[in-house]
């Protein structure tokens, strides 16, 4: 007679937004620890069964696709991390024509691979690949797994080699710090809990399995936007730079050439712009911060051979 109580009070017609809920209070505990959630879904259709609204075949099916979500957030392995960001490199390169300049892009992948090897992830699935983009914009993207991309006009900014290979350094520090990867991360778990939330009533079979792998190439979207659109935090931007000062000073490079670098672009940038000015925090602040890790600016010094080898590379660029 109690259950028969309690159908009397729940309507099967809102069960659905009853799960969710259930989904959506587990979310803050969630995003710190999976078995909360692993937990609180179990009470849920074990709730569900006992009142008769879930059959033995839903419950199981709603277990499963919350193992689904929980995988979500495991690590990608370096090979997953290859895939994606040859596919973010793709779209890059469809927005933005590669620089035909042989010399340019081999000068930029020499300077790039020997500042990786100096970083805390000194290896890739496939290694490092960098390339110039043909582009005014002053911009420069890092792929996961190891792409990078600048822009014929951030290379505009750079007036020494020490700028050049702060930039790169910079680049790689976003994927030392997988900055592109936890742009997504976020993105496919809402997905995934909404996938839960409106199907929750319902026998997920193929189809709604399908759905959740869905959000993977949806990621691809999400990183891109970050990178092209939306720009990262400030927080992940000063990790770059921290980690680039890091890199400089292993190799021998002056990470005054970071300052040196910003301040010219700040006398370039457009009010406004798509580019840099849009996705990144000002040159000012960055600096600020910067500076107080290395000290107060002073010019870079280049020696002699740096610099031939930087105007034979970039003089034309």
């Amino acid at each position: 007679m109690a259950i028969e109580r309690k159908q009397q009070f729940i309507n099967p017609a809102v069960m659905p937004a009853v799960i969710a809920l259930v989904i959506m209070l587990a979310i803050p505990t969630f995003l710190s620890g999976c078995k909360t959630m692993e937990s609180l879904t179990n009470i849920g259709t074990s709730f569900g069964k006992s009142v008769g609204l879930l059959t033995d075949s839903q419950a199981e099916s709603i277990t499963k696709t919350s193992k689904a979500v929980e995988r979500s957030f495991e690590d990608f392995t370096p090979q997953q991390e290859y895939y994606i960001g040859r596919a973010v490199g793709a779209v890059i390169v469809n927005k933005y024509k590669p620089y035909n300049n042989k010399k340019a892009n081999a000068y930029i992948n020499l300077l790039g691979q020997t500042l990786a090897q100096a970083s805390d992830m000194p290896d890739t699935f496939n290694g490092y690949h960098f390339l110039i983009l043909d582009s005014n914009d002053i911009n420069a993207l890092s792929a996961p797994g190891g792409l990078i991309f600048i822009t014929r006009g951030l290379l505009r900014c750079c007036q020494s080699e020490d700028a050049v290979a702060a930039v790169l350094a910079h680049e790689i520090g976003h994927v030392e710090h997988k900055n592109g990867l936890q742009a997504i991360k976020k993105s496919r778990v809402t997905s995934a809990l909404l996938t839960i939330g409106t199907e929750s009533a319902k026998t997920f079979g193929n189809k709604d399995l399908a759905n959740l792998t869905k959000t993977f190439e949806g990621s691809i979207s999400d990183i891109t936007s970050t990178l092209i659109n939306n720009g990262y935090s400030r927080t992940f931007e000063r990790q770059a730079d921290l980690s680039a000062v890091t890199i400089l000073k292993r190799v021998g490079y002056d990470p005054n050439g970071l300052v040196e670098m910003l301040k010219v672009m700040e006398t370039r940038l457009k009010p406004g712009g798509l580019d840099f000015a849009k996705t990144h925090p000002s040159p000012e602040s960055r600096i600020a911060d910067i500076q107080k890790h290395i000290g107060k600016y002073v010019k870079v010094q280049e020696p002699s051979v740096r610099e031939k080898r930087f105007l034979a590379a970039l003089r034309n660029i």
